[in-house]
């Protein structure tokens, strides 16, 4: 492979094979809520195995804006904070691309007295903000932006809150977190109710923290409540990124002779459901080493024949970061994958259906969008063929053409390859190191 410009080629790789044990990034969920509780917290906090992506620091910068202190020291992060500490940022705070962080930091901006404005690129300038901006308002923060304050920049006058019980109309650990933070500082408890369950990470470490935090599941949902006080520092350790592992499984299970071990990988509640789509389809994954109290294990996934199958319902809101990756997977099954039920694929980085799509179809793979997903025609194993992709600015697209050119006949360029910095600047350096 090589990079030109903004652009990889990849040149075909048969008879090559992914072997070997790798880490993927630390944990990108994990690495947002790590910074935001540790700025939170009434003291010195440290966090090791942070994201190396662009958004993680961009939170960083962030949590430092609010009036936190943060020193770097190698893969460690020290963090000294406190309610006493956090202020009206003297400047706009840009978040870069990372939706997450600006949902997230909404929620914190208002628990803090004066004015936090948050704003993004040009991604973050259309991604939906009303779905944070109205249980914030309810919870007594003024909340404004373009449109009525459903799209950035956001601007957020904080303090003075009350708990509120909010029920999200659309499954969303971002909103549910955002909220969940704004209560820390809320009179009276906060609840959410979720009729899908979403990635528990801002519960399990606010519960680490000392918060009065309880979850109660029921069937697909769940009920958050917490109850305001001050978090304890403490130090956290960030697992590695599952969304970003799920690139490297699905690797390994469509290019023949592939077996690769991902390392410590964090495969909580919300957050393996890429591993139970993958096994569904006939895919050969264990797991091994597995840590309960810090919810991670070791994934092994060798070279398997996939066969295709439905993806829709409950299964969803925790797949939408995977859905590019596993549709690479489906162009390999025999038959046809459905996913459905996937509105949010439209309201990320880039209109996640359509730009799926396109990177199949440039690859020689027949797929159609919907509404609410696409379906994919997979070919049984045979090679795709080559041809160029755009990520239109989703580092999750070019990663997914990365995998897909693995099983092309004929060279694949990569066009918006630097989108990858946003979350794994590293891919190509580590996909280029197990392949042998």
């Amino acid at each position: 492979m090589s990079l030109h410009d903004d652009q990889l080629v990849f040149e075909p790789a048969a008879g090559r094979a992914l072997r070997g044990h790798l880490r993927a990034p630390g944990d990108k969920s994990v690495s947002h809520r790590a910074l935001l509780i540790a700025g939170l917290a009434e003291g010195r906090s440290r966090v090791r195995g942070l994201s190396d992506g662009e958004d993680v620091r961009h939170t960083r910068e962030a949590v430092a804006a609010l009036g936190a202190v943060v020193e770097l020291s190698g893969r460690e992060v020290v963090v000294e904070g406190g309610r006493d500490k956090l202020h009206e940022p003297e400047a706009v705070i840009d978040v870069g691309n990372s939706g997450t962080g600006i949902r997230l930091l909404a929620g914190v901006a208002a628990g803090l007295d004066g004015i936090t404005v948050l704003q993004g690129d040009s991604s973050i300038a259309r991604r939906p903000m009303d779905r944070v901006a109205v249980p914030l308002r309810a919870m007594g923060a003024s909340v404004d932006g373009r449109r009525g304050g459903s799209l950035p920049p956001l601007v957020v006058r904080g303090g003075h809150l009350h708990g509120t019980e909010y029920r999200p109309p659309v499954p969303s650990a971002q909103v549910k977190s955002a909220v969940l933070f704004a209560g820390l500082s809320a009179q009276g408890e906060t609840t959410v109710v979720e009729e899908v369950g979403t990635r528990a990470h801002t519960e399990e470490m606010l519960a680490a923290a000392g918060a009065a935090i309880s979850v109660s599941r029921q069937g697909t949902g769940a009920t958050v409540r917490l109850a305001p006080g001050p978090l304890s520092p403490g130090e956290i350790e960030v697992p590695a990124d599952p969304s970003q592992a799920a690139f490297w499984v699905v690797a390994a299970c469509v290019t023949p002779g592939s077996e690769l071990v991902l390392e410590d990988v964090y495969v909580g509640h919300g957050r393996a459901g890429f591993l139970e789509v993958l096994t569904r389809m006939g895919a050969d994954i264990e797991l091994s080493d597995e840590d309960p109290a810090r919810r991670t294990a070791n994934i092994r996934a060798r070279y398997s024949q996939l066969e295709g199958t439905d993806v829709r319902g409950s299964e969803v809101p925790s797949l939408i970061d995977e859905i590019p990756v596993l549709a690479v997977a489906a162009a390999m099954a025999e038959g046809p994958t459905t996913f459905a039920d996937a509105a949010e694929l439209r309201v990320k980085e880039t209109d996640r259906v359509e730009t799926t799509v396109a990177m199949l179809r440039a690859l020689g793979v027949a797929a159609e969008p919907a509404a609410d997903g696409l379906t994919v025609v997979g070919g049984g194993g045979r090679p795709l063929a080559g041809g160029t992709t755009g990520s239109g600015g989703d580092h999750r697209i070019a990663m997914a053409s990365a995998v897909a050119a693995l099983v092309c006949s004929a060279p694949v360029t990569v066009r918006g390859w630097a989108s990858t910095t946003t979350s794994y600047p590293a891919f190509a350096k580590d996909m280029q190191s197990c392949l042998c």
